[in-house]
């Protein structure tokens, strides 16, 4: 988990330029790349990220201190289009002189092999990260995303992966060179005051489940609607608040308006740590996962969490830190949350399981220090 570098150390770090290619993100992966700009950047390396207009308004990439931004437009899926943002890719890189291109998810690490298809000798090692698995949908789309996890796989010098179930995938895609991730939640920002969170759940008036996420197919928050109908007989019963926006926003504000249940929709939140410290229990229904950030905040947080059993979340977690059932099973979820609800010495030692797990997680500094670790090895494979 953490690494054994003292706190505050500055991880030695080889001159060299480094290139990121990030595609259309509202999460995780933008704030990970974003952080491992910044931090290459504050250790004298050349950064210069590439990636669609979007990515750049929703991370501030152009306003970072010493990097680069290039804008290559290309979609958050597949499309005919992409062949012709593979040259335009290959172009932009090909204007500079970099060492190691780092490439986060399957969509933007195929276009970065595609890009860099010219002899070795003068194209750079290329690293990917791959952030989640593919999207559920038809057979057409399964089979473009094999196809472009085989790209990825064959194409990169190393690939990491946030989550042992995606090692398997891109290890059986045939990439010879696979390892874990490093992703890290950002620093903590200042310190929620207790009795500020007291007053929200007075101000509530019950007990409060809270959900934080992109509003997507993936977050599984349709799960946690189901889940949240059959808790109507609490008596008080819990107020949900599901902060987060994105596509999905209607169609679950009207599905939860149908069910009856008694849900506040935040929308995008700046405040998270404090909805954490006000909350009797995070849950995070997700239907497949990475390393979530937001989970990694509601453990330091100490919070009690109850969530699925999906991709990274159980070695965030471990067996202790959470309550975690099936993804998709809406009664499994709904008895864990009512089982937390109900019980306070479980509450209690969820809470303490979870200060303990959120102090070893790994810090910005080990997930840059661990980055640059892979990119020397990309430097040296064959």
């Amino acid at each position: 988990m953490k690494s054994s570098r003292a706190d505050g150390e500055p991880p030695s770090a080889p001159s060299g330029r480094v290139a990121f290619v990030v595609g259309t993100t509202a999460g995780g992966t933008g704030a990970h790349v974003r952080m491992l700009a910044a931090g290459c950047a504050a250790r004298g390396m050349a950064v210069s990220v590439f990636g669609p207009s979007p990515a750049a308004a929703a991370f501030g990439f152009a306003s970072l201190p010493g990097v680069l931004f290039t804008a290559v437009e290309f979609g958050d899926r597949p499309r005919p289009g992409d062949a012709a943002a593979a040259l335009r890719l290959r172009r932009a890189l090909r204007q500079g002189t970099v060492d190691v291109v780092h490439a986060h998810g399957v969509r933007a690490g195929a276009l970065t092999v595609l890009a860099l298809a010219y002899p070795r000798r003068r194209r750079p090692a290329t690293v990917v990260t791959v952030h989640n698995a593919p999207p559920h949908g038809g057979a057409a789309l399964t089979m473009i995303y094999r196809v472009l996890e085989q790209i990825t796989a064959r194409g990169a010098d190393l690939v990491l992966c946030v989550s042992g179930d995606i090692e398997r995938r891109m290890r059986a895609a045939g990439a010879p060179r696979v390892r874990r991730a490093i992703v890290a939640a950002p620093k903590a920002r200042a310190a929620v005051r207790p009795a500020a969170a007291a007053e929200v759940r007075r101000a509530a008036g019950r007990p409060v489940v809270l959900a934080a996420g992109r509003l997507a197919a993936q977050k599984g928050f349709g799960t946690l609607l189901d889940a949240a109908a059959s808790w109507r007989d609490m008596d008080p019963a819990p107020l949900l608040l599901i902060a987060g926006d994105g596509p999905l926003s209607e169609e679950l504000r009207a599905r939860a308006a149908g069910l009856g249940i008694d849900a506040e929709f935040l929308g995008h939140r700046d405040d998270v740590p404090a909805l954490l410290a006000a909350a009797t229990v995070f849950v995070l229904p997700s239907l497949w996962e990475g390393q979530p950030l937001v989970l990694q905040e509601a453990l330091r947080a100490g919070v009690p969490v109850v969530a699925t059993r999906a991709g990274g979340i159980p070695d965030l977690t471990g067996d202790d830190a959470a309550v975690l059932v099936p993804p998709g099973d809406a009664a499994r979820l709904a008895a864990a949350v009512r089982g937390v609800l109900g019980d306070p010495a479980l509450a209690a030692r969820l809470r303490a399981a979870a200060r303990e797990r959120g102090a070893e997680l790994p810090s910005p500094d080990d997930a840059v220090a661990a980055a640059l670790t892979c990119y020397a090895e990309a430097l040296r494979a064959p």
